[in-house]
């Protein structure tokens, strides 16, 4: 069991504590509800680019990682389509660095024109090397728009387009930061060798001047129910063909997101899973196979990736993945292989919790889903899980109306 406290500040700042003193450590995580799905579809990528902007400084404070450093402290964030996560890990001595830190740039981040132009070359940058110059780089930027009609989620992090990143203005980072980044649009946790008053002391002191502001109210278009499977083409100078499908299932909010998550580690997780065993190991006709859930707080997919063996042709490798996945729908799991995985799923969630920083991460995660408990409550819900909801679930998502695939084909060579 993870025990911590909450308390909010009268500004709207939702504070987590959660006390280990067995560590010399202290975690600072701050979690902003706003992730790529809050942008304009026209102007694309602000979330990330944001982030970045988040490190270049504020009035007070115009080198952030220096800072950090000196107090013997790492720190880093990352972006998603649903939030925007930083965090600061240092001796627990030193915790008020990390705080100033954070408050000073939720208040007074350094909006010039020298940042913005550094950043947006980063991420520029960013984008060539890791999305459009990477062999299947681009598979998000494919994927996303094939999948999603409606739903603000058919555009990956880094944006639709380079051109959008370019076009971001001093006005359009100012009007985002008073938008999404404010206290009531925020949760703070504090993790590590820290008592809960001298959290509380602490806290008010660095953040309770700051003003509330207003909290993202996540409304969005409902992503159509389509009935027809979706199919795209790509040809690049990649080394080996690629299957990807991709199918959509319910939020990670969803009750179904347990069963879904044992269900890929069945289906593409590891060596003994099924796609591995079957189409890897003593068929080889792929060099790697695996699936996944992705997770998301709007409607996710689930997703079967994987990179085909030479010579082998790709209508043949996908309908040997539709045998696997037929052969699970028809109830071909016992009851023993079910167990066997769902406790390999159960001890993973448990595994990553052994980290203060990753409970930090976890708690606030919760939180924003509107129940930081969670952190305590995931282990029994994936426990109740029945083998008989799991194949049931698998007849409802995997079905040709619900398929989203993509044949990434690799260019002849001269």
């Amino acid at each position: 069991m993870i025990e911590f406290s909450e308390f909010e500040l009268e500004n709207g700042l939702r504070v987590i504590h959660h006390q280990d003193i067995t560590t010399p450590l202290v975690h600072v995580n701050i979690l902003y509800n706003v992730g790529s799905r809050d942008e304009n579809p026209e102007h694309t990528g602000l979330a990330h680019l944001f982030e970045h902007l988040m490190f270049s400084g504020s009035v007070n404070i115009p080198e952030f990682d220096s800072a950090v450093q000196h107090a013997g402290g790492t720190n880093n964030a990352f972006t998603n389509t649903d939030i925007t996560n930083y965090y600061i890990t240092l001796p627990a001595q030193n915790i008020e660095t990390a705080l100033w830190l954070e408050s000073d740039r939720m208040i007074s981040l350094d909006f010039s024109e020298k940042n913005l132009t550094v950043q947006k070359g980063v991420v520029i940058e960013e984008f060539k090397q890791r999305y459009l110059n990477q062999p299947y780089g681009d598979m998000w930027l494919q994927l996303r728009p094939l999948v999603y009609e409606k739903y603000p989620y058919s555009w990956a992090t880094i944006g639709k387009e380079i051109e959008h990143v370019q076009k971001t203005e001093i006005d359009h980072i100012k009007s985002f930061f008073s938008r999404f980044y404010n206290p009531s649009n925020a949760i703070l946790c504090i993790a590590g060798n820290i008592g809960l008053d001298e959290t509380k002391n602490l806290v008010k002191k660095w953040f309770s001047d700051i003003p509330a502001g207003k909290q993202n109210i996540n409304s969005y278009a409902e992503e159509t129910n389509t009935s027809v499977e979706k199919r795209k083409t790509i040809h690049a100078d990649v080394p080996q063909d690629m299957l990807v499908m991709a199918f959509k299932v319910k939020s990670r909010k969803d009750p179904s997101y347990y069963a879904l998550d044992i269900l890929s580690d069945l289906l593409g997780k590891s060596d003994s899973s099924r796609l591995y065993d079957e189409l890897v190991r003593k068929k080889q006709l792929f060099s790697q196979l695996y699936s996944y859930v992705t997770g998301e707080l709007g409607p996710g997919m689930f997703v079967i990736e994987g990179k085909l063996s030479p010579g082998i042709k790709i209508e043949e490798a996908e309908k040997e993945v539709w045998e696997i996945l037929d052969n699970i729908k028809q109830g071909h799991c016992s009851e023993e292989e079910f167990e066997k995985i769902k406790n390999k799923t159960e001890t993973a969630h448990l595994f990553s919790l052994t980290s203060p920083l990753n409970i930090a991460m976890a708690l606030c995660m919760g939180k924003n889903m509107g129940n930081a408990n969670l952190v305590n409550e995931e282990s029994s819900l994936f426990q109740q899980v029945s083998r008989e909801t799991t194949i049931k679930l698998a007849n409802e998502i995997w079905i040709k109306n619900n398929t989203n695939v993509l044949y990434y084909l690799a260019n002849e060579r001269k």
